[in-house]
């Protein structure tokens, strides 16, 4: 469950997109929900949403309960880096650069 990185994490890592993790702070982009910010406190992969903090609705007894976003609806702002996410964003970005040969670059052998 990825979402769009902002354009200043974009600038700065390379990378367009990244899978949203817990402690991730993100803006909600579309839906009721949009212009609210707040961290990731859950990401629920078995119904493929993400719980935001202070993005709530209330039952009928008051008590309140997340409201689940679509990862795709979100824009991360800031990410909590580890040791394992750091190699991914240097994958990607590495894989993002990369260049597919042109037919300059390619020798043709000679067939017999």
């Amino acid at each position: 469950m990825s979402a769009p990185l902002s354009k200043d994490l974009r600038e700065k890592h390379g990378i367009r997109s990244i899978p949203v993790r817990r402690d991730d702070e993100v803006i909600v982009k579309r839906g009721k929900s949009k212009g609210r910010e707040g961290k990731v406190t859950q990401v629920y992969r078995l119904k493929w949403v993400v719980h935001v903090d202070k993005i709530n609705r209330e039952k009928a007894n008051g008590q309140p309960v997340p409201i689940g976003i679509n990862a795709s609806n979100l824009e991360v702002t800031k990410l909590k880096m580890t040791k394992d996410r750091r190699r991914l964003i240097e994958r990607k970005a590495k894989a993002r650069n990369f260049t597919a040969p042109t037919a300059d670059d390619i020798q043709m052998k000679e067939v017999d």
